[in-house]
């Protein structure tokens, strides 16, 4: 059964079928409806895709129902073996020549094997990692990064200008844009802890953190990054826009695509071990900035 409210669309736009509706997912969705295109919705669990209803999308039981005779087939779940076996379950409605968006993070190992089960479909990949977290999503302002072939790319606009501001293309061989984004999260994932690490000194110094705070404030080492996660420390919100579990797997990715050509990322694997004492005190749901719960002073 399926749970339909038929957004008015613009004529010649792409159907798109998202798969997995989480906080990156809902928000590309959203962002989708606002951009006129017919949407349809599959999440694991149902309720978190129902809200989309009320946006216009379509909310499809299975992946089968979802992907069946839609242009465009965009994958939003949280790791390589989630994102092959929806994909294994989707497949009696997929046809040969679907567009395949893969935003997921999954890395390098998982890439290969998914554009391998694309050939095997006849579906055209697009490997097609996002920079951004939930605001950005349910903005349309994420960064794509996209590798694949440019004849993708009539079909694939649409889709990239409604939850992106921009689109990097890093090249007509998938995996490209899997590798630019390990880059990118190195840079991420490192900032997240040394302003969890600022934040533990200050604490364990007796220096109040909105001292420091106001003393970066302006200067060429301020960043709206150390304001913003910073804050969420301090006023006790952590709510995740990219959840500490989620950065965890990323890092542990990245680890492995280094060992795999011989880059030692020592901050990498000191962030990994503090999310790991995050995750392991409970903190996995909550945003990744609660890494600062690994560091604090006994």
């Amino acid at each position: 059964m399926t749970t339909a409210s038929p957004a008015e669309a613009a004529p010649g736009t792409p159907t798109v079928a998202v798969l997995g509706t989480g906080i990156m997912g809902s928000g590309m969705a959203r962002s989708l409806l606002r951009g006129r295109l017919p949407v349809r919705v599959w999440n694991r669990t149902r309720s978190r895709a129902e809200p989309l209803a009320a946006h216009g999308a379509t909310v499809a039981d299975t992946p089968e129902e979802a992907v069946r005779g839609a242009d465009v087939v965009l994958t939003a779940l949280n790791d390589g073996r989630s994102v092959a076996e929806t994909l294994t379950t989707a497949t009696p409605g997929l046809r040969p020549g679907q567009v395949w968006l893969q935003t997921s993070t999954v890395g390098l190992d998982a890439t290969t094997d998914l554009v391998h089960r694309a050939a095997g479909l006849g579906l055209v990949y697009l490997d097609a990692p996002v920079s951004g977290t939930k605001q950005p999503a349910e903005q349309g302002t994420l960064t794509v990064f996209v590798a694949g072939p440019s004849s993708a790319r009539a079909t694939a606009l649409p889709v990239l200008d409604a939850i992106g501001h921009r689109t990097v293309w890093a090249g007509e061989e998938p995996g490209a844009a899997t590798r630019l984004k390990l880059v990118a999260n190195t840079w991420v994932i490192n900032m997240v802890n040394s302003v969890a690490e600022c934040l533990n000194l200050a604490e364990g110094l007796g220096v109040d953190p909105q001292l420091f705070l106001d003393a970066m404030k302006g200067g060429p080492l301020d960043t709206p990054y150390l304001q913003g996660k910073s804050a969420a420390v301090l006023s006790g919100d952590l709510s995740p826009s990219f959840a500490l579990s989620t950065a965890l797997k990323d890092a542990r990715l990245i680890l492995d695509a280094a060992g795999a050509c011989g880059a030692r990322l020592d901050l990498v694997a000191a962030s990994a071990e503090r999310f790991t004492r995050a995750e392991a005190a409970g903190r996995g749901g909550q945003d990744m900035i609660a890494t600062y719960y690994a560091g604090r002073p006994a």
